[in-house]
C-alpha cells in the first residue's frame, strides 16, 4: 500500500500570495499609528523594563495570519491517496519427468549426470514460486515420486532422494511421459507442460514415445524434451574383477524421437552436453514458460482538513481571547 498528499482544489493554494501585501500594509500602518514624545533626558527611562505585552502585541495579527493560511488550505482540500496493489498470479502446472537409468552415471557431466540433472533441477523448481510442480522418475517402468504441489521444499527434497536402484533398468521414455501426462490430465491450469529428461533411446515399455506424445498433443500439455550427454563418447562405470572401472561408451540419443515429440506439442527439443548447458536450457524454458501476473491498483481518497480547519478555528479563537483581555487595545 502507498500513501501520499494531493489537494483537490490546488490553484486556491495561490491565496497564499496575499499573505505578503497584507503583512506589508500591517507594518505600513504600525509606523503611522506609533506616537512619539519629546524628553529633555532620557535618565531614568533607558532601564525601564518592558512590559510582555509590549513583545507580544503583533501576536493577534500573526494568530490571524495563520488561520488565514490554514483556511486556504482547508479551501483546497487535503487528500490522502492510499493506493493497493491487488495482484493476481495465474501459475503453470509443470511435471518434471527424469530419466533414472544406468546410463545417467555416466560422467561427462560432474559429478554424474544424474546429479548434475537434480542440482539443476532443484535451482528451477526453487524459482517458480507461482506454479505447481511434479516429479516423475522412469528407467525400465516409472512412478510418480510427487504429484503437482505448490510446496516447493516437498519438490525438492524429493528430487534429492531421487538415486539410481528405485525402479527396474531400462528406458522407457513412452512410459515416462505418459504417466506424466496423466498426472496433468486433471489439471485446471491454462498451461501446462511436461519437461522430459533422458540419455538415451527408448527400449522398454508399452508405450511409443509418440502415443504418449500423442496423449499430451490432445490434452493442450506442452512437452519440452530435453536429451543428456555429451557428443561421441562418454566415461562410464563399469563393474569388473578387479573393481569400478571407467570406460568410455558410445553416448546414443534418439534426437528425432525427442524432436518429434517437442513438435507435436508445441515445446522445444533441447541438447545439453555438460552441466552448464543443462543449467541454460533450464533457464530457456524458464524464458518460455513465464507465469501470468495481473496487478490491478485500487486508489482511496479520504479527506484530510479537519487537522487544518482545527487550527484554524483554535488561533481565531485565541485572537479573540487576547485582544478581549491581556492585549486588549483601548480606542
Amino acid at each position: 500500500m502507498m500513501s501520499n498528499m494531493a489537494f483537490a482544489n490546488p490553484k486556491l493554494l495561490y491565496l497564499m500570495v496575499l499573505i505578503v501585501p497584507i503583512v506589508a500594509w500591517y507594518i505600513y500602518k504600525q509606523k503611522d499609528t506609533s506616537a512619539s514624545m519629546q524628553m529633555s533626558t532620557l535618565m531614568g527611562v533607558g532601564k525601564a523594563p518592558f512590559s510582555l505585552r509590549v513583545y507580544l502585541r503583533h501576536l493577534p495579527f500573526a494568530l490571524k495570519i495563520f488561520a488565514f493560511a490554514m483556511i486556504v488550505v482547508v479551501l483546497a482540500r487535503p487528500q490522502s491517496h492510499n493506493v493497493e496493489q491487488l495482484v493476481e498470479t495465474e501459475g503453470i502446472d509443470i511435471m518434471i519427468a527424469l530419466d533414472v537409468s544406468s546410463s545417467m552415471l555416466a560422467q561427462d557431466f560432474k559429478p554424474d549426470r544424474l546429479e548434475a540433472a537434480k542440482e539443476i533441477a532443484i535451482q528451477f523448481v526453487s524459482g517458480r514460486r507461482n506454479d505447481r510442480i511434479g516429479l516423475v522418475v522412469f528407467a525400465g517402468e516409472s512412478f510418480t515420486m510427487c504429484p503437482l504441489t505448490t510446496d516447493l521444499r516437498t519438490v525438492v527434497n524429493q528430487f534429492k532422494d531421487v538415486k539410481l536402484g528405485l525402479i527396474e533398468d531400462g528406458t522407457a521414455i513412452g512410459v515416462g511421459l505418459a504417466t506424466a501426462v496423466a498426472r496433468l490430465k486433471d489439471s485446471d491450469a491454462t498451461s501446462k507442460v511436461v519437461i522430459l529428461l533422458t540419455d538415451g533411446v527408448n527400449n522398454r515399455g508399452e508405450i511409443a514415445p509418440i502415443t504418449a506424445a500423442e496423449i499430451a498433443k490432445s490434452l493442450n500439455i506442452r512437452v519440452y524434451t530435453v536429451g543428456v550427454g555429451s557428443m561421441g563418447t562418454a566415461p562410464y562405470p563399469v563393474q569388473t574383477p578387479f573393481g569400478t572401472r571407467m570406460q568410455d561408451m558410445k553416448v546414443e540419443i534418439d534426437e528425432n524421437v525427442l524432436k518429434q515429440i517437442a513438435q507435436m506439442t508445441g515445446g522445444h527439443y533441447f541438447r545439453a552436453t555438460d552441466g552448464k548447458g543443462l543449467k541454460q536450457v533450464y533457464e530457456q524454458i524458464d524464458q518460455l514458460e513465464k507465469t501470468k501476473i495481473e496487478v490491478t491498483e485500487i486508489s482511496k481518497k479520504k479527506e484530510e482538513f479537519q487537522l487544518y480547519a482545527f487550527l484554524a478555528i483554535v488561533a481565531l479563537a485565541l485572537d479573540i481571547v487576547l485582544r478581549a483581555t491581556w492585549l486588549r487595545v483601548l480606542p
